[in-house]
């Protein structure tokens, strides 16, 4: 095995590693914390007194991750072209 073989195949490894704990990831937690209000659910004024509700995650403080969308999304595919 050449040093370029094994670089490539640890490449590949260390991909798929990280690909299966995203994934891993997604399953247990699918919401993150909002990245506007900071899991808050609220943003404060600029005079600091007063508080909205956070737009971004209509004040749940929580946003659905990006490969969870995806997973949503590919697991309709099926479903949606079974009912037409």
């Amino acid at each position: 095995m050449t040093p370029s073989d094994l670089a490539s195949t640890s490449l590949i490894v260390a991909t798929t590693i990280v690909t299966l704990g995203y994934f891993l990831t997604c399953v247990i937690w699918p919401f993150k914390a909002c990245r506007t209000c900071h899991g808050a659910g609220k943003l404060r004024s600029p005079f600091l007194r007063s508080y909205r509700l956070c737009p971004a995650c209509r004040a749940t403080g929580l946003r659905l991750r990006a490969g969870r969308k995806a997973w949503n999304v590919l697991r309709r595919l099926p479903r949606n072209h079974r009912d037409r």
